[in-house]
């Protein structure tokens, strides 16, 4: 039976797309400092292997998983550790598993492999599908004893075969292109965490697969999204909407909703950084430029007070007028600031 999900766009999904659209389109056609760009995608893949793996039960602090990262020695569990470096290389190997023409069967096993090697009770588990009936719960003491409450049955082990290649194969077919590619990857995340294919590791492999679906369409080709921020910081929303799915037979439409302002968060987060640290929009640059700390906090500052005089900046770096307007006539030929007016009058500004 060829996969279908069950949902309607709601006005409140419309407006988070459109949105996101608008957001995006900011992010796309930034001009940005090469050091800042390597920092924005460094500070993305820290924030996403630290939450994505957070929300699962990693103890890991941020600081940690930064210092992990550039192999530095960490005081942790062995499991811990190693459950972050695993989703660091599979962040790593996203440009690679783009590469595939489809998301089959063997590349969707191989990307839960990546992420669970060495962290599972058995490495026999890695990389294929449960072999055994699981459920998502929770341990509750009720006075006396702790007990374990279901709150989630997924399907019977022996249709996880069957219902992850129905899926992949819409997934690949020409109806999901069609599909924007945010509710796509909603699509995708709760559909993985409905099936539920494997012993652990579910919910990682679901996000992962998001960030690799939409970097396949070109939606964060320069990888600055965190978009599991949104999911860490309040997890009982997001385990509440996964769950509204079962009370809603099989309707994802609240999920939706849920997800797409979760994408947004992150669209927003990272266009408030872009605007923050100084990159441009419309700069009309048809090359990135390097530019010295001083000319970087010129745009930071003018970037803050809106319009700054050659005296202004001059008492806020403490330097001659020869060496402000050396700083200045670079900013101006490569067309990120501009000269307004004339005389005493006259003052610089970004060139939006």
């Amino acid at each position: 039976m060829p996969y279908k999900s069950k949902y309607h766009i709601t006005n409140k999904i419309l407006n988070n797309i459109s949105r996101i659209s608008a957001g995006r389109e900011f992010i796309e056609h930034s001009k940005l400092i090469p050091k800042w760009e390597l920092k924005l995608k460094k500070e993305a893949r820290i924030r996403n292997a630290h939450s994505s793996t957070s929300i699962e039960g990693n103890k890991l602090t941020l600081q940690q998983v930064k210092d992990l990262s550039e192999g530095k020695e960490v005081t942790a569990t062995a499991k811990d550790k190693q459950e972050v470096i695993n989703y660091l290389k599979a962040l790593d190997s996203i440009p690679g598993f783009a590469e595939k023409k489809t998301i089959n069967i063997p590349l969707f096993l191989e990307i839960h492999n990546t992420i669970t090697t060495k962290t599972l009770n058995e490495d026999k588990h890695c990389g294929v599908f449960r072999d055994r009936q699981v459920f998502v719960g929770r341990r509750i003491f009720d006075g006396t004893s702790f007990k374990e409450i279901v709150e989630y049955m997924p399907p019977d082990t022996k249709e996880v075969p069957k219902l992850v290649k129905e899926f992949l194969g819409w997934l690949n077919s020409n109806e999901a292109i069609k599909v924007n590619p945010v509710i796509l990857v909603g699509i995708t995340h709760y559909e993985i965490a409905r099936i539920h294919p494997f012993i652990d590791g579910n919910g990682r492999t679901a996000r992962l697969m998001v960030s690799l679906i939409l970097y396949k369409n070109g939606f964060d080709h320069r990888r600055f999204f965190a978009l599991d921020d949104y999911y860490d910081e309040d997890r009982v929303s997001y385990y509440a909407a996964l769950n509204t799915v079962q009370k809603g037979n099989g309707d994802i439409t609240h999920w939706l909703e849920y997800f797409t302002d979760g994408v947004l968060y992150s669209v927003e987060k990272t266009k408030e950084q872009i605007t923050r640290i100084g990159l441009f929009s419309n700069a009309g640059l048809n090359e990135q430029i390097e530019l010295t700390p001083k000319q970087i906090s010129i745009l930071e500052k003018m970037r803050g007070k809106g319009r700054l005089t050659n005296k202004d900046l001059r008492e806020m770096l403490g330097i001659s007028r020869q060496a402000i307007l050396k700083e200045i006539n670079k900013l101006t030929s490569a067309k990120l600031i501009k000269l307004v007016g004339k005389g005493r009058n006259s003052y610089y500004k970004i060139l939006e």
